[in-house]
């Protein structure tokens, strides 16, 4: 295991100097992009909110006894062009679903929760370092997060996101956001620190695209959310290795997220049961309501 983790160092860190950013990489995933989000807006008229749902009743059975076991169940998803694989010229597009359930949470909780942007370093610390609400007007929200994608390299970012509200009804929520800026920082914390030209950088992150969805049913919610990750593509013959890299680092990042979204909720819910211990007593109304 030793020497797979150094042959994997030498190897990510000799490939990964500087480089810039195709234009023809981000035309490929505005149209992975679009066909991404035809996808999703089909299977929500068809009745199938979360990815679960479009699996054969027998898999799909099985899915849901996991996520109520407290299992995170994730995917590797691709979206096609009329069948074909989608270009984007030195670069890759890592498109991961995750999901998880948050046993006895309202929607109305998530919710806080997603929202909460300036305490979100509390929640998804240390990957995500700092954390902002630079704006809000109405369903549309932009947010600024510093995150630190670590394993074996570590890259520090600045990024700033746009996010767009929908509340389907009283038990779906949809929230699609999109990066509006990515940033490498060099020399993070020191005297020396400083952002690299946007787009010609190592190339951890380029672009994020980010689709939460949120359904409450079985006495909680389920949570998912789907990642569309550009970053640098590698050189064939290290594709074995430092793509699983790149890729199983979006992974990663994605599932421990959605593990520290649950232990939020459950926080938060925690917190909101010993205030109202402080204030009713012991004795709680058949309607508890955390929010109202």
């Amino acid at each position: 295991m030793l020497g797979l983790s150094l042959l994997l160092a030498i190897a990510v860190a000799a490939p990964l100097r500087a480089v810039e950013l195709n234009p023809a990489a981000v035309h490929g995933l505005n149209r992975y992009t679009k066909l991404t989000e035809q996808r999703i807006n089909d299977q929500a008229r068809r009745g199938q909110f979360l990815w679960a749902d479009t699996l054969p009743a027998s898999e799909r059975e099985g899915v849901y006894v996991r996520l109520r076991k407290g299992e995170i169940v994730d995917r590797k998803l691709e979206s096609k062009d009329n069948g074909g694989t989608i270009e984007t010229p030195q670069a890759a597009i890592h498109d991961w679903v995750s999901l998880v359930f948050v046993p006895g949470a309202t929607l109305r909780e998530v919710k806080a929760l997603f929202q909460d942007y300036d305490d979100h370093y509390r929640y998804y610390g240390p990957e995500v370092e700092r954390s902002k609400l630079l704006s809000r007007q109405g369903d549309d929200f932009k947010i600024y997060l510093r995150m630190r994608k670590n394993k074996i390299v570590t890259a520090v970012l600045n990024a700033n996101f746009d996010a767009h509200y929908r509340e389907l009804d009283a038990s779906h929520l949809m929230v699609d956001s999109y990066s509006t800026r990515i940033a490498e920082v060099v020399a993070p914390g020191t005297p020396e620190e400083h952002e690299l030209p946007i787009g010609n950088d190592s190339g951890f992150m380029w672009r994020s695209n980010s689709y939460w969805w949120a359904e409450e049913k079985d006495g909680g919610v389920y949570v998912q959310c789907e990642t569309l990750t550009l970053t640098r593509s590698v050189p064939f013959g290290l594709k074995w290795l430092t793509g699983f890299f790149l890729d199983s680092t979006t992974r990663e990042f994605l599932n421990k997220m959605m593990v520290d979204m649950r232990k939020g909720v459950e926080k938060m819910q925690g917190s909101r049961l010993k205030v109202e211990m402080k204030v009713q007593g012991p004795t709680f109304p058949a309607n508890r309501n955390f929010f109202g």
